[in-house]
């Protein structure tokens, strides 16, 4: 249940508290006044959307809180069990529109996102407000609200479950048909390459190493007489360092046989010399090995340009061919798999749509033998709304698909479902959508609702001027309708009606201020006497004539069975 209510900087209201009791909490003021600006904030609450155009002009941000009490609401106890928020029988939401769009919600002092607020408050608060006509002339709704009715949400809810299932195994055989359908072109392809890759015997790196070589061919001749000449200067030659080199470690050997006080290092000079002779063997063996052979180098050029071509077609490197011959091997697997998968594929399909045949054939039955128990409860509902010669119908469209089915399946089942409205004798049904009167309208939208909310989750609900286009004696039989609610559920509804109003055993008025140049909305609760000028305003206008209050306050006393 709703126990308090607190909006701030929110459109055109600058601070309002507002406290509700259980019963039937009416809510009346003149139209523009803020009622369903009240309204819109509780909307926040339940999780809907929000642009920060809602935070009244010079201010920062906006804030939306309210207090619920859960004592006896087992549904969101559970929910908040399960997102670890359960903090008692209280349970406090609140939700900060920021004008720089830094959003916060808290439930319970701790951060949520709106999509977890909204599975919060679907079992807190019902709003029957005024798009409610525009659901209900939309006939792909209809199907929703004969499940309400019927209860089925967890039937249809698994049903819907496997029929998505069912749809993902039909778009996987849709693909491996097409698969199919190309499967020898791209097997021919695909061996192609795969012969192609294998037949070049590639090794990582092969063209890195067959440069290098080939660098050394083409400049064997400018290697060949830099590796002689670096030997002879070093061994051969004439003046051949080595020889030199010799001749000095032998007169520093004298040397120091004779003055040992020379430093220079005997082991350095033969580390030396030994160094610079393993350099000229080298050499001699290097320059041996040098071959200038116009045929490797023919070899050469011929796999390099192999590899060349293999590497523009399959990646641009000896890796990524390497790796795309892999991936070839894998999907030439495929192709050899596929066949056997598909069998698997069908066999997998044709069980699923057994299991969904069964299923919808199971929503159907209970979806009409609800929708026979929906028409007697509509009728009985519109016949105390001042309709007593309607004619309500729950029609289920017949037909046949290309393959000869009943119906095709759908995410739904296979039922396609229309209301259907005969308001007046001597008139043909026709379907919701083609109904005229507004006020028809709102009282099929009362009646589909008193007949829905016995069954609703949530403890609290609002009605939002859902009354448009009812008058007179309809509008008082619609007052009592809504304090029968009441004693089921706390019901909080705003309306224009005095005959409405009446029934309230709560009644605010919301009013519209201005000082200065700024605009707020104001709610007050009414005592008896200030009530009954409210209904009074409500049935004459501005001025309050005897007749007009007299009139008010026998309202009041019949709607109120006498008390006042």
């Amino acid at each position: 249940m709703l126990n308090e209510l607190y909006i701030e900087n929110f459109a055109i209201i600058d601070s309002l508290r507002i406290s509700f009791s259980p019963g039937l909490t009416v809510m009346s003021g003149e139209t523009g006044a803020g009622k369903s600006i009240i309204v819109g904030a509780v909307n926040l609450l339940l999780g809907d959307r929000v642009s920060n155009d809602v935070v009244r002009s010079s201010a920062e941000s906006a804030v939306v809180e309210a207090q619920f009490d859960i004592a006896s609401n087992r549904d969101v106890k559970r929910r908040l069990e399960e997102l670890d928020l359960y903090d008692g029988d209280e349970l406090v939401i609140r939700r900060t529109i920021s004008r720089s769009g830094r959003n916060r919600i808290t439930v319970n002092g701790r951060l949520v996102t709106a999509a977890i607020l909204a599975s919060i408050g679907e079992f807190l608060v019902n709003i029957c407000g005024q798009h409610a006509h525009q659901l209900l002339v939309r006939n792909e709704n209809h199907i929703d609200i004969l499940d309400e009715f019927a209860g089925l949400e967890e039937e249809r809810g698994f049903y819907g479950a496997r029929f998505a299932e069912y749809q993902s195994l039909l778009q996987k055989l849709e693909k491996l048909k097409a698969a199919g359908r190309d499967r020898a072109e791209r097997e021919e392809l695909f061996r192609f390459q795969m012969n192609e890759i294998e037949a070049a015997n590639l090794n990582p790196g092969e063209d890195q190493d067959l440069a290098d070589e080939k660098r050394i061919l083409m400049n064997a001749e400018k290697l060949r007489n830099l590796a002689r000449d670096s030997y002879e200067t070093l061994y051969e030659g004439e003046d051949a360092l080595l020889g030199g080199l010799d001749r000095v470690r032998a007169m520093i050997a004298e040397i120091k046989s004779l003055d040992t006080g020379l430093s220079i290092d005997e082991a350095f000079m033969d580390t030396l010399y030994f160094g610079l002779e393993d350099a000229a063997l080298s050499l001699r063996d290097y320059l041996g090995g040098l071959n200038h052979d116009p045929r490797r180098l023919e070899e050469i050029d011929e796999r390099l340009e192999l590899i060349g071509t293999l590497k523009r077609k399959y990646g641009g490197s000896v890796k990524a061919v390497l790796e795309r011959g892999k991936k070839i091997a894998e999907e030439l697997e495929s192709i050899d798999r596929l066949e056997g998968n598909l069998e698997a594929l069908e066999r997998d399909i044709a069980a699923m749509k057994a299991e969904l045949e069964s299923l919808a054939d199971s929503l159907s039955r209970r979806r009409r033998e609800a929708a026979m128990v929906l028409e007697r409860a509509v009728m009985d509902e519109l016949e105390d709304l001042r309709m007593p010669k309607a004619s309500f119908e729950v029609r289920f469209i017949e037909g046949e698909s290309e393959g000869g089915e009943t119906m095709p399946l759908h995410g739904k089942g296979r039922d396609v479902v229309e209301f259907y409205l005969s308001a007046n004798p001597g008139e043909g049904l026709k379907p919701l959508s083609k109904v005229a009167s507004g006020g028809e309208l709102s009282r099929i939208v009362l009646a589909l609702k008193k007949v829905l909310v016995h069954d609703t989750t949530a403890e609290t609900v609002i009605f939002d001027e859902v009354d448009s286009g009812i008058g007179g004696a309809a509008a008082e039989v619609v007052g009592s309708k809504l304090r029968d609610i009441s004693s089921r559920h706390q019901v909080i509804c705003i309306t224009h009606h005095p005959q409405i109003a009446s029934f309230g055993t709560t009644h605010y008025l919301v009013t519209k201020g201005v000082d200065g140049d700024r605009t707020s909305t104001g709610v007050s609760l009414l005592g008896d006497d200030e009530r009954v000028e409210e209904i009074a305003r409500m049935l004459g206008g501005v001025e309050l004539t005897d007749k007009t209050l007299d009139h008010a306050r026998e309202m009041l006393r019949m709607s109120q069975g006498g008390r006042l």
